[in-house]
């Protein structure tokens, strides 16, 4: 629906947006624009039949998904266990957005996304290392610039090989068979971070580069990561390279002794829709030097459309 203000000084136009999916997903969107004219605006609002693109500067959007399920689990080493799971397709989740247009094809913008445990209310993501019970905007939350050269933005943000491993999931992140479930990715998030992602380039490539500040006194490498992913897509193909290294906090003994053992991991993957299915590969090498495990892992799967709204999803992998 639409509603007009008419206080002399703004417009907004407030649009509520249900999506079609298996969970119960929502989007709300807000429209701000500053007035120059108010004897305009007054005319404007008393009938209705204005643009709402020559006031909209800029925009918040309020989204979200509550999923949940009935989850049994058979083989475990605790044994079978029959449980309500939230997030088991796609996490439960609130989220806020917005963009502000700066001209000159400049915008700024921000998320703040925060992960909720849908069938006990709490936060869903935990720090890495750390005790906390759940972090409040765990999921996502920078602010950054966009322009016709790029992204760049700062804050808590999905890894470059995070995003990798996507094209090579059939499972999409979610359901028991995700990808991250089945093999090493190194870090999903990064904290402190500084990202930049480019547009795509002529040719279908476009990259992506990420630092996350360690934060450790008299030391700029304990604690950091970088990340960084090469994306191909043209047509039904879409292909990624990312490279992930990251300094490990880590403590054991009493006293405790804080170490930084560092992990460094290599993702390709790949993903090629075949209309009457969309096939799925991928590939790791990882050097692990928290547990001293050295792997090279691989997973291929495939989406099957069945009916309008739905998939048969399977994937296969090593580890």
């Amino acid at each position: 629906f639409r509603s007009w203000a008419t206080d002399l000084r703004s417009v907004f136009i407030l649009e509520i947006n249900v999506a079609q999916s298996d969970a119960c997903g929502f989007s709300i969107k807000l429209r701000f624009g500053d007035a120059k004219m108010k004897k305009s605006l007054v005319a404007l609002a008393l009938t209705g039949a204005f643009s709402a693109s020559a006031f909209a500067q800029s925009a918040v959007e309020i989204y979200g998904v509550v999923d949940m399920g009935f989850v049994a689990e058979r083989g475990g080493r605790a044994g079978p266990i029959s449980k309500l799971s939230s997030g088991a397709q796609s996490g439960t989740r609130i989220g806020f957005k917005g963009t502000e247009d700066l001209g000159n094809n400049l915008k700024a913008l921000f998320v703040l996304e925060t992960g909720i445990r849908a069938d006990s209310g709490g936060f869903n993501q935990v720090s890495p290392n750390e005790t906390d019970t759940g972090l409040p905007f765990g999921r996502q939350s920078f602010v950054g610039l966009q322009s016709d050269l790029g992204t760049l933005t700062l804050g808590r943000q999905y890894t470059p090989i995070f995003n990798t491993m996507m094209v090579a999931d059939p499972f999409e992140a979610g359901m028991a068979g995700a990808a991250q479930n089945l093999m090493p990715t190194g870090g999903i998030r990064m904290n402190n971070t500084i990202k930049y992602t480019s547009p795509i380039l002529p040719g279908g490539f476009s990259t992506e580069i990420a630092y996350g500040f360690g934060e450790t006194p008299d030391s700029t490498s304990k604690g950091q990561e970088s990340s960084v992913a090469i994306n191909y897509s043209i047509g039904d193909l879409k292909a990624s390279l990312a490279y992930n290294d990251w300094s490990v906090k880590t403590s054991s003994g009493s006293p405790a002794v804080v170490t930084f053992p560092k992990r460094k991991d290599w993702f390709l993957a790949a993903n090629y829709d075949m209309k009457v299915a969309k096939v799925f590969a991928g590939m790791t090498d990882t050097d692990n030097k928290i547990n001293g495990v050295k792997s090279n892992d691989y997973l291929i799967g495939a989406q099957i459309p069945f009916g309008k709204h739905a998939f048969i999803e399977i994937g296969r992998a090593h580890v």
